[in-house]
């Protein structure tokens, strides 16, 4: 029951992360589920997409350095203590959890992601501008 998961890394510098996600979409392989960590010089976007030999072969004859990490995707129940439940049970057994990440069900054709920007208020202004919707936190936290 393990998933390949895709670890790419990256300088932390502007553009990097959307030459990725070009070469992806040019490949026509569909990003799942994401996950980036990030120093001040550079950062491990971790992704599970719906090709991981094409990604995979993409990106490195693109020049990036690639790697491969087997994880396991696990459904949580969706109810207070859900997420506890399988910690704990992890803990009893002596597992630790390295990392992890959500990998967000669909609803209809759209996915929710969380972004953190550098200038928050000019990013929401931009996407705003460009037809892009923006949740407020009140809505997303009953979503």
């Amino acid at each position: 029951m393990k998933v390949d998961q895709l670890s790419i890394f990256l300088e932390n510098r502007a553009g990097r992360l959307a030459e990725v996600t070009r070469i992806l979409s040019e490949a026509g392989v569909n990003i799942r589920a994401l996950s980036l960590a990030d120093t001040s010089d550079f950062g491990i976007l971790r992704l599970i997409v719906s090709d991981f030999e094409t990604a995979k072969t993409k990106l490195k004859d693109a020049g990036f350095t690639v790697g491969r990490t087997s994880v396991v995707a696990v459904e949580v129940t969706d109810e207070p203590g859900g997420l506890n439940n399988i910690l704990a049970m992890l803990q009893e057994a002596g597992i630790n959890v390295e990392y992890m990440y959500a990998f967000v069900q669909q609803s209809g054709n759209s996915a929710v992601l969380i972004f953190r920007f550098d200038r928050t208020d000019q990013g929401i202004e931009l996407l705003q501008k460009n037809g892009i919707t923006t949740i407020p936190g009140d809505k997303l936290y009953s979503m």
